[in-house]
This record gives C-alpha cells, sequence and structure tokens, in this order.
C-alpha cells in the first residue's frame, strides 16, 4: 500500500493545466502527408484492416512523435490530445484505418467486448442503463468518473453531439493523494478486492463477475482501475462479496475527489481530435449530450496495451477465481476463445483471428 503522497508529472490538477497547450499536439501539414500516404501503403497491401500491423502503416517521422506520446502516456500526465486529423475528408471508413494504423504504432489493440470486437462506435443507440448487459458509451446518459478495461483508451471524433458530451479528466495520483488527505483509514481499502460486474460478458458456467482490487503500488508505480456502476450493480449476485458503509465512503471520496473543480479537466472534442488516456493513472467522465436532426455524436473507441506499459501485478487484471484468462493487460476475453485447454492452463491464450473483428454499426431502434 502506497501511504505518501505522490508527486511528479502524473500528480496533476485541472486549473493547472487549463488554457495551456503542453499535452495537446497539433499535427503539421508535414504529418498529415504521412498519415495520407500511409493510409494509402496500407490499403494497397490488401491486408484487412484488424490484421495490418505498423509495417502495414509507415509513419517514418511521425513515429518519433507518437514514441513522445507513449512515454507522456506511461511517464508524463498520462493523457495527449492530438488535434487536427481531417475527420470529414477522410469518411468513417479511412478515418477507423487511421485511429488503427495509429493504435498499432503504440501498441496492441485487445478486445472491447465478449464479441472480441477491437475498434468499436461510442455513439447513442438507445439502450437503457437499467438493462445489465447495457455498456456506457452506447447510451447518452451522463457517465461518473471511471476507468475502461485497458493499459489506454483511445478515442477519435468523427462528429460531436449537438450539446453536451464533455469529457472530464482526473489524475488517479490526485485522487489517491485526497484520501489520504482526508480520509486516511479508508485508503488502505483502496487495495481490497471488490467485485465488479462483467456486464453479461460471461459465458456459459462462468461467475457473472470479477474480484480485483482497486489500485495496486508496484515497481514504483500507483495503479487505479474504477469503476463505481459496475462495483454496485455487481451486489445484484447472491454470492458476490458485500460492500460495506466504509466502502460506500470510499467511492464517494474518489467521485468528489476526480468531479471537484480543484482536480479535474473538462475538454470539448471536436471533429479530428484524438483522446489518448492512461487507464492507469487517469480517470475519465462524460456529460449527457443530445443529438439533432441528421446530427449525431460519433467516436471511434481503441482499446490499447501500450508496447512499453508499465510492470503490472497480475493481481490488477487476473481474477484468481477464473480459469479463462491468463494475467494480461486487460481487455475482455471474447467468448469464442475459451476452450477447455484454457481452463486447463491459464497460461495459453489462442492467438487473435477472425474472432476479433469491427464492432458493427449501430443504429438507434
Amino acid at each position: 500500500m502506497l501511504q505518501e503522497h505522490l508527486t511528479g508529472p502524473a500528480a496533476w490538477h485541472g486549473p493547472d493545466l487549463a488554457g495551456r497547450d503542453a499535452w495537446t499536439v497539433r499535427l503539421s501539414p508535414a504529418h498529415l502527408a504521412e498519415l495520407d500516404a500511409a493510409l494509402h501503403t496500407a490499403r494497397s497491401r490488401g491486408t484487412t484492416l484488424l490484421r495490418s500491423t505498423a509495417a502495414d502503416f509507415p509513419l517514418p517521422t511521425l513515429t518519433a512523435e507518437l514514441d513522445r506520446i507513449a512515454d507522456e502516456l506511461e511517464n508524463g500526465r498520462g493523457f495527449v490530445l492530438v488535434k487536427g486529423l481531417p475527420v470529414d475528408r477522410y469518411g468513417a471508413g479511412a478515418a477507423a484505418n487511421v485511429l488503427w494504423g495509429i493504435g498499432r504504432h503504440l501498441g496492441t489493440p485487445v478486445s472491447q467486448n465478449a464479441a472480441g470486437h477491437l475498434l468499436g462506435h461510442v455513439r447513442d443507440t438507445g439502450r437503457t442503463p437499467a438493462d445489465p448487459a447495457t455498456r456506457g458509451y452506447q447510451t447518452r446518459n451522463a457517465l461518473g468518473f471511471h476507468t475502461d478495461g485497458s493499459d489506454v483508451l483511445a478515442l477519435l471524433c468523427l462528429r460531436p453531439a449537438a450539446a453536451g458530451g464533455r469529457i472530464g479528466l482526473a489524475s488517479s495520483a490526485a485522487v489517491h493523494n485526497a484520501v489520504l488527505a482526508h480520509r486516511p483509514d479508508l485508503a488502505r481499502r483502496l487495495y481490497r478486492r471488490y467485485a465488479v460486474d462483467r456486464r453479461e460478458e460471461h459465458g456459459p458456467g462462468e461467475r457473472p463477475y470479477d474480484t480485483v482490487p482497486l489500485a495496486c503500488w508496484h515497481a514504483g508505480r500507483l495503479s487505479l482501475r474504477y469503476h463505481r456502476c459496475h462495483l454496485e450493480s455487481a451486489q445484484r449476485f447472491p454470492d458476490a462479496p458485500r460492500l460495506e458503509p466504509a466502502d460506500t465512503e470510499l467511492f464517494d471520496l474518489i467521485d468528489g475527489a476526480a468531479s471537484s473543480p480543484a482536480a479535474r479537466l473538462d475538454l470539448d472534442l471536436e471533429a479530428g481530435d484524438l483522446l489518448l488516456v492512461n487507464n492507469l493513472a487517469v480517470l475519465h467522465s462524460r456529460s449527457a449530450y443530445r443529438d439533432g436532426p441528421g446530427h449525431r455524436r460519433h467516436l471511434l473507441r481503441l482499446w490499447l496495451a501500450l508496447r512499453q506499459g508499465r510492470p503490472l501485478p497480475p493481481a490488477l487484471w487476473a481474477d484468481p477465481h477464473r480459469a479463462d484468462t491468463a494475467p494480461g493487460r486487460g481487455g475482455v476475453p471474447p467468448r469464442d476463445v475459451i476452450t477447455p485447454q484454457h481452463r486447463a492452463d491459464r497460461t495459453v491464450r489462442l492467438p487473435y483471428r477472425s474472432h476479433h473483428r469491427l464492432a458493427p454499426k449501430e443504429t438507434t431502434p
């Protein structure tokens, strides 16, 4: 357990960053020309999108900038905003190719759901949060501060909402510092195992929740995973470990610290903005939004395992009660890669093949 206040670039506060460009990368005309050339190369080789690698999307000079971005994600503030991708000129299909190519230079995409989708759509599908199988990105509702199930979240804005949809960011280190400062008696609870709802993405015979800690201090790094909605909805399972009143106090403190004007940084994504967030170092939120006639908010999403990601203890990602996954770097195990061999040998993973795919285009019922 970390018992000291963290300092350094990861322990930032929103008001100190607002109005500054240190966390923003603006693509130059030369960078855009290089992306166009890489897109042409990738398409001319005929490799399907999900099988293409960084070598299929060559970026001879932009690679150095992406290396600096990866370093900032892991060793700096934990987030970067890349501006200027010409998504209107690309169209959704080419924009997906460009996002995938950039992502492959940063790391390895991991599955975002039990269907094995590696590149997904973030937009309102008309689903209700009351349905336990609904994920937040499928709704227009406000989402509290949370983290996603991978090293890095990549969001490429194709079209902002008609109103709302503001993104909030908060430093996990600053939130941890706030817990230590205001309720040191609750800080130890960050390192306990909690039941986390798998949101109906478990296979037959599997337990519908995981038990994992919220935080770990490993190799000199604080890593924090938090999703209050999934923590509380896991209580619907009678055999899940029960939340105690002190746990609710802890969750209230985390929410309050992250959403405080003294901590949070708010962003309004514009078309062509690519937001990259290290889920282990930064929490994010989203305000409710409204679509207009012929104007629907639409983002593309990748979950990435960083190529140079921090060392992590198995406990942060792996539930010791599950035999279907080996310790890894996050992602949702696709149902159709779970085999008896997996259950017998937790160190074996089937390679990604056809069961990893693009999310289907979603339409509002």
